[in-house]
């Protein structure tokens, strides 16, 4: 073989320096952006915009199993680089149902549209809005870190999110929604909740959330998420919002829920099901009026829309947006 001439080795040295000016003038991908992660070390692996106001952040998160997305709309006037920070709204979803629940079954665009508000609807997958007990040992998963901590701190360090917040939810979002407010007093100024769970240790209801968990979540113990009813009655008293009621006071609060779990005026019934009714709106129902006798006891205010029919369904929560989202506009200065 023989020895490389000095043009060879000219050619060479010319080679790297190209190479090398090019990475250095190249502009740097989006996927390739430096995010600020939050205190546990979760962090932003990637970003992508849908249009000019919405975007989806991967986020990785060491309390849960898999990365996981959030979904974020901004509000105009909103850049990068801006100066200020803006209120938000972050929207929980119910469960067998993922971040793009709001996008895809209401028209929170335009509802956020109409104001100087950012909205975060993070993923909450069947994780029941709390970290799992797991015999006493803890998460992963860790969801109720994942949205009152990592996501809050993701937001506010990297999009500009402010810290007057509010949240609203569906189904157990809602319950979620109303547990983190009461367990983390000071985290939102303002709580909509539309047909949850508000009184889990209300007699019958343990077991009825240790069987939905069996059913609709990847695990193979359900009292992994509360821990077994009775026996861990600590756990579960110290997620449960009527509870925790006493540290509403000052929250702006919204709760709204069927009670009757047949069809209702907005709902569109197969035929042969008219007189079907839906078993868990009827439990939240329960709960929710449980959860608002409690409140007018402990006389914190409250504003409340319980109906009788209505099924457990997005044709039931949407028209409910309309009766919040103006006072929970007002609550944060939107």
């Amino acid at each position: 073989m023989s020895l490389p001439t000095r043009a060879h080795a000219r050619r060479r040295l010319a080679i790297v320096a190209l190479l090398t000016v090019m990475h250095v003038l190249s502009p740097v991908p989006a996927t390739a952006q430096t995010f600020a992660p939050a205190d546990t070390g979760a962090r932003i692996t990637d970003q992508t915009w849908l249009d000019d106001r919405t975007f989806d952040v991967t986020i990785d998160a060491p309390g849960l199993p898999e990365q996981v997305k959030t979904r974020v709309i901004v509000p105009a006037g909103w850049t990068p680089d801006a100066d200020r920070a803006w209120p938000v709204v972050y929207a929980y979803h119910g469960g067998r149902d993922n971040y793009v629940s709001w996008t895809r079954s209401t028209d929170i665009e335009r509802y956020a549209a109409s104001h100087d508000v950012m909205v975060v609807m993070p993923e909450a997958a069947n994780g029941a809005y709390t970290d799992w007990y797991n015999d006493g040992e803890g998460g992963p998963p860790m969801w109720e870190t994942f949205h009152t901590t990592e996501v809050v701190q993701l937001m506010e360090r990297n999009f500009h999110a402010g810290t007057t917040r509010a949240a609203m939810g569906i189904s157990s979002g809602a319950s979620g929604a109303m547990a983190y407010a009461a367990r983390h007093p000071g985290i939102f100024e303002y709580v909509a909740a539309s047909s949850g769970v508000m009184h889990m240790t209300m007699p019958g209801i343990p077991t009825m959330l240790v069987l939905t968990q069996a059913l609709y979540t990847e695990t193979e113990d359900a009292t992994d998420v509360w821990g077994v009813p009775g026996i861990d009655a600590e756990n579960w008293l110290a997620h449960d919002p009527w509870v925790l009621a006493r540290n509403l006071r000052g929250v702006g609060l919204f709760v709204s829920s069927g009670t009757t779990g047949l069809p209702g005026p907005h709902d569109r019934p197969a035929p042969g099901e008219e007189e079907s009714v839906q078993v868990h709106e009827v439990t939240c129902g329960r709960t929710t009026e449980s959860f608002l006798r409690r409140l007018d006891a402990l006389d914190i205010p409250v504003t409340s829309h319980v109906y009788e029919d209505g099924w457990h369904n997005w044709e039931a929560w949407r028209p409910e947006m309309d009766r919040y989202w103006e006072p929970m506009m007002a609550a944060i200065g939107a």
